[in-house]
């Protein structure tokens, strides 16, 4: 079985931190991959595992904004239309999803949440933006965060959401 993801630490803190963290995200990918019905296209998404130095770069160059963020995800449109790809390739390169080893942490913390299971809700983030999924608009929102909710569960990780919904409903 070919793997659906190539993942880059370009972060040592990654590997010290989360040691095997790459087979995870492997996992969740496959996960995702079937659950949208992508499986048989023979996906492929690289993961970068990057510091906040790196991402605050990225953030400023293709977003306009300053500082870093935990997740920024770079499609590469072959979705949509795959007509300029060879037709050897043999995968569907759906692109890009970077992750800020500090900012994921500090947010973890504040969270109180695993970091390994905040960083794996991170990347599934990011792949389902690869996939096509958002959350610009309300209807959008529920129905990314559902699909997200419905894989974590799987992988025995909480609802990220789960505050938050009960912030609003106390609120």
């Amino acid at each position: 079985m070919s793997p659906v993801t190539e993942t880059d630490i370009a972060a040592p803190a990654w590997d010290e931190a989360l040691p095997g963290f790459p087979e995870r995200i492997e996992a969740l990918a496959r996960a995702a991959f079937a659950a949208t019905g992508l499986a048989e296209r023979r996906p492929l998404a690289a993961i970068r595992l990057a510091d906040d130095a790196e991402i605050a770069a990225l953030n400023a160059d293709w977003r306009g904004k300053s500082g870093p963020t935990n997740v920024l995800s770079f499609p590469s449109g072959a979705l949509e239309d795959a007509s300029g790809l060879p037709p050897d390739l043999g995968v569907l390169p759906l692109g890009d999803v970077v992750l800020a080893f500090e900012t994921v942490a500090r947010e973890a913390r504040a969270q109180r949440k695993a970091l390994g299971d905040h960083a794996a809700h991170l990347v599934l983030h990011g792949l389902l933006h690869l996939i096509g999924y958002d959350h610009g608009t309300d209807p959008e929102a529920r129905e990314m965060e559902a699909m997200e909710v419905e894989l974590l569960t799987r992988f025995g990780i909480a609802d990220p959401y789960a505050a938050r919904r009960e912030d609003l409903a106390h609120g």
